[in-house]
């Protein structure tokens, strides 16, 4: 199995990067796309690292916000035949509210409606291709947490919470145990690797790759959350098993030093045009 980023918040090599997340996947001879970025330029990325998107045979949407959604349409010009899964409750919705003020932070407008033919909504744990899995949330409470990132999601004409119920969790099974794609982890990585541990049956987790919403939108040199609870969710990842960790985009650089510090050569940081190989 392998990963390569297309593009993320961050860049150590020629491709440009932008805040956002796009990840294409080789896994048992298919290929796989998770999230699109913000814009297009994770298709610039993938030409200038030989990545051929009309071949990706499934794609998926991590969750509804812009800068995993905001380059669909481009993949779909790219690519007249992989359906990309996503939770059903992906609605173009969601916004971003602090004193009194919103700003919409969803899936591009229309973008839903027109290509309803490519998506194809999920509600449930579901093995989509032979050892891949997606596992939506079931822990509950997770209002709280959209409420505490200050992130909504409009019904009617009422703002509601955001609970996370259009986030999905990408799993792939592995000869060393488990990986976990979740590309924000609003609803909390411990959590996530709790649920997936529950729906399959209690397997190993091997790796986590994604951001773990640990900074503030304003940058990601700030804290969205205290120090105690990084170092607090580093011992609990630890004390599950997870034996890789690899993390960037709505981190933040103050967040992974510390669960750097806390776990040492089991945290690597994501940057547009890495490869990992599992």
């Amino acid at each position: 199995m392998k990963m390569v980023v297309l593009v993320e918040n961050s860049s150590r090599c020629r491709l440009c990067a932008e805040h956002g997340l796009s990840v294409y996947i080789e896994y048992e001879g298919k290929t796989y796309l998770l999230d699109t970025g913000a814009t297009a330029l994770f298709a610039e990325n993938a030409k200038e690292l030989g990545i051929d998107l009309s071949k990706v045979d499934t794609a998926f949407l991590s969750h509804a916000h812009y800068d995993h959604s905001g380059g669909f349409e481009e993949f779909f010009k790219e690519n007249d035949k992989a359906a990309v899964y996503m939770q059903e409750m992906s609605d173009e919705n969601c916004f971003y509210r602090t004193e009194g003020k919103e700003k919409y932070i969803g899936i591009p407008q229309h973008l839903l409606e027109n290509y309803k033919e490519r998506f194809r909504p999920l509600n449930a744990v579901c093995e989509v291709e032979k050892g891949v899995w997606v596992v939506p949330h079931f822990t509950g409470g997770l209002d709280e947490m959209g409420r505490r990132a200050h992130m909504y999601r409009k019904i009617g004409e009422e703002f509601i919470a955001d609970d996370f119920a259009h986030e999905q969790s990408v799993v792939f099974e592995t000869g060393k145990g488990l990986v976990i794609f979740n590309s924000c982890s609003h609803g909390g990585i411990v959590n996530i690797v709790r649920e997936v541990q529950m729906a399959l049956g209690g397997q190993k987790v091997y790796a986590v790759v994604g951001g773990f919403h640990m900074m503030k939108l304003s940058g990601m040199d700030t804290l969205a959350i205290p120090e105690e609870e990084v170092v607090e969710t580093a011992q609990e990842l630890k004390g599950l098993g997870v034996e890789e960790i690899y993390t960037g985009h709505c981190t933040g650089n103050i967040a992974f030093r510390i669960l750097k510090k806390e776990l040492g050569e089991m945290v690597h940081a994501l940057g547009t045009g890495e490869t990992v190989v599992f």
